[in-house]
């Protein structure tokens, strides 16, 4: 049955955006070691945020540890916020989920993390800090969707 003729469910939009969100952001990451974002050692948003919560900088194995928390818990729950979305809101995934991944880049490295202190403003990132995040995100959001889209018809 395709997905528009399907019954909605909140649950199985949850479920299938959270599974998504953990294999893109398993995506996202092996982008991100192959094209790193910084090359300079400058911390990643997900270590300064860690230091932030903590109230004290971190040595350098529980600021990985708290980072890859922050990454991958991130990455799951806007996958299952993406679910739930596409299961009530079809449209949200255009163009094979490149629109959400963007969307999200431009929410989180553009909007977001600059006016937390977390990132530099746009206008002061790096070509490679750009180009880098725009192809990460977009590979989160094609896998994304490819996984949810998948997970959701093995759901019923």
């Amino acid at each position: 049955m395709s997905e528009t003729k399907r019954q909605r469910s909140l649950a199985k939009g949850l479920l299938a955006g959270l599974i998504a969100g953990l294999v893109a952001t398993a995506a996202k990451s092996i982008a991100e070691k192959l094209y790193p974002p910084h090359v300079d050692g400058e911390p990643e948003p997900p270590e300064i945020l860690a230091e932030e919560i903590a109230g004290h900088a971190l040595d350098k194995s529980t600021s990985a540890v708290a980072s890859e928390a922050i990454h991958w818990g991130f990455g799951a729950a806007v996958g299952a916020a993406y679910g739930a979305l596409a299961e009530y809101y079809p449209a949200a995934t255009d163009k094979e989920g490149a629109t959400f991944g963007l969307a999200l880049m431009t929410l989180t490295h553009e909007t977001a993390l600059p006016a937390m202190g977390l990132a530099a403003a746009v206008e002061d990132q790096s070509p490679r800090e750009q180009t880098s995040e725009a192809a990460s995100h977009l590979l989160y959001g094609v896998v994304a969707e490819r996984v949810r889209s998948f997970v959701r018809g093995l759901l019923g």
